[in-house]
Formats: structure tokens, sequence, C-alpha cells
């Protein structure tokens, strides 16, 4: 009899490293190289950008621009079945690659980011970014993403916490849902942090205690964020904090959260990614997501259950607030600013002189 608890135990692990095995041989078995260099692809002092995409035709041609402005010159794309012009105008672009899978997105996403960073991306730079995100930081058209990586690298930093902040229009989300995404870039101008609540970084609060612990952090370190106009407004409880840049070196795991990496030595300040998931019609998506089964988490069928009930609705209120800036962001407690990086950054400016 006091055998069976530890049977069932020992049962369990069984299980449960099986079908670990069987998730990592699926996924091996359903990679294709689709397009561009097979493996790592930029020298030391360079960036790698890892973006997963489905459909992203919408975003492309903003992405690429911002993107290459901020200094990226290698791209690579994970692909999960695109059926509009992705793949034809990514394989047009320079400096990109192109990897395949077509297993459901919500079992393995952790799996293609992490998989396409170590593969490309080994002792080197790697931001990851989604195709509705705009990653900017402090002093970004000063330095680029070079500067910023030289001063993380020189200090010891190996990963950066970055912020999401959700962009929205004033008017109404369906009278600007067929808006090109250059005129949603430039008409979603409106953010709301008025319900963001945070958690110390390690805090079991955040429900990322078991990631965050694995990482080492400066004082004062970044706080994890929640919440925003998506829990105001839809009642999600969706995190806004994530690692986007991080060195992927000895010890370094990318990517094994969708909101975080481990092995970390986190630098004292906060980036941001304005996030613009309200363009390219949201209640379209969210439909189509929620026909798909595809996210287990379900905030896509609460955004559909309010979206489907107000057609006229929008996200603005007195609490919204223009896009301040990321200075401003800094002021009013959304972003973390680090003295020692803003001297670098003035510094920098005589030196320009």
């Amino acid at each position: 009899m006091n055998d069976h608890p530890q049977q069932q135990r020992l049962t369990a692990q069984i299980k449960k490293r099986l079908t670990s095995v069987l998730h990592r041989a699926r996924f091996h078995a359903s990679l294709r190289h689709l397009h561009g260099p097979k493996h790592r692809i930029a020298s030391p002092d360079e960036v790698v950008l890892v973006a997963l995409v489905r459909d992203g035709g919408y975003y492309l041609d903003c992405f690429f621009d911002h993107y290459r402005r901020l200094g990226v010159a290698h791209f690579v794309f994970l692909d999960n079945g695109s059926h509009d012009d992705t793949l034809d105008r990514l394989r047009q672009q320079p400096g990109v690659s192109i990897l395949q899978s077509t297993l459901p997105w919500g079992d393995y996403e952790n799996d293609f980011r992490s998989y396409a960073a170590n593969r490309y991306a080994a002792d080197r730079w790697c931001l990851i970014a989604d195709m509705d995100e705009i990653f900017d930081f402090e002093g970004s058209a000063q330095i680029g993403l070079e500067g910023l990586t030289r001063y993380l690298g020189t200090r010891g930093y190996t990963g950066l916490m970055a912020q999401m902040l959700e962009m929205f229009p004033k008017a109404p989300l369906r009278d600007t849902a067929a808006l090109p995404y250059s005129q949603a870039l430039e008409q979603f101008d409106q953010c709301d942090i008025s319900s963001v609540t945070a958690h110390d970084y390690t805090s079991p609060g955040s429900g990322l205690g078991y990631f965050l612990r694995q990482n080492t952090t400066t004082q004062p370190s970044p706080q994890v964020l929640f919440g925003g106009i998506r829990g105001k407004v839809f009642g999600e409880n969706c995190c806004l904090s994530k690692h986007p840049l991080i060195f992927v070196g000895s010890g370094v795991v990318p990517a094994n959260h969708p909101h975080a990496s481990t092995g970390l030595n986190l630098a004292p300040m906060s980036a941001l990614i304005k996030h613009y998931k309200f363009a390219n019609d949201a209640l379209a998506r969210d439909q189509a997501s929620v026909a798909a089964a595809s996210i287990a988490h379900g905030e896509d069928r609460q955004r559909l259950s309010i979206l489907a009930q107000t057609p006229d609705l929008s996200l603005w209120s007195p609490q919204a607030q223009h896009f301040p800036g990321i200075r401003a962001l800094q002021q009013q407690g959304f972003l973390l600013s680090d003295p020692a990086y803003s001297s670098y950054l003035a510094d920098h400016s005589k030196e320009a002189k």
C-alpha cells in the first residue's frame, strides 16, 4: 500500500518525459527550411531578429522599415502556414531566412521561437518580435540597436526587459478596421496605463516566478506589469512584460515562455513595445481564432464577446492619453530608466558633436 503513491509518481514522471520526447520529435520532424541561409547569419556585433508569422502580409512593409531603421540586417521568420503573399514577399527581402512548421501555434510557439534563436543567433544578440509589435527604447534614434547592445554587452548584461503598451485609436475600432498598417501606426496614437498592475520581478503573483527566478537582476529590478487597456475593457489578465532582447550565450535559454527567457543578467531599465493588437480588423481576427481554437487561454473569446455585443466600441476614455513618448512613460512609472544609461547617451551626443 505504501508503494502505491510512489509508483504513481514514477509512472507520472515517465509519462511526462515520454510526452516531452514525442513533442520535440514531432516539432523537429515538422520543420522545413524554405529560404535563405540555413544557420547563423550575423557577425558578433549584429542583431538577429526572430519573428513568428502567419498571413502577415498586412504588417511586412512597416515591420521591415522600422526594424531596418533600428539597425537590424538579419531576419529569421518561422512561418506557421501562411496562405497570403507573405512568403513570396519575404523571399524578395535581403537578409532573410525562412523556416516553416504548420504545427498548432498554441502548442508550439515556445519551440518555434527558441529553436530559431538558438539556430541563428547563438553567441549573438537576438531581438524577438511579433509582427504587430514596434520595439523602441530611450535613445534609439541616436545610437540604434548597435549602440544599445554595445552598452549592454560592455556592462555584462545579457537581457533587456520591455513593457508592452497597447496602442489604439480614439475612433470606434470598427471605423479603423480596414486601415492599412502604415495608417494604423499614425492613427492608433492613444494609450491608457490607468489600470496597469505591477508585481515585483520574482513575485509569485506574476505567475512567471519559476522562469524569472532563474535570471539575475540589479536593483532597481524591472517590474512585471499586467492588464492595461485589454484588462480594463475586456477583462484580460494579460502580461505586458517581455524579454525581447537577449544575448544567446552560455546558460541562456531563449523564449522558453512567450514572455520570458532564462539565464539572463538583466539590465536595470526597460524598453518599450508599442503593441498594435487592434489593427488589422481585430473582430475578424478574433472570430477566426475562436473558430480555429488556436489559443488555449481564451483571451480571444473574451474580446470577441465584447466586440460582437458592442459594434461601436471605442477603447478611448478620459483616462487615455496621446502617446507621450518614452521619457514621459519613465516619469509615469510605466518604464524603468537607468541613470548610467542616460549618461551614456549624453556622452554619445557630446562625441557626435
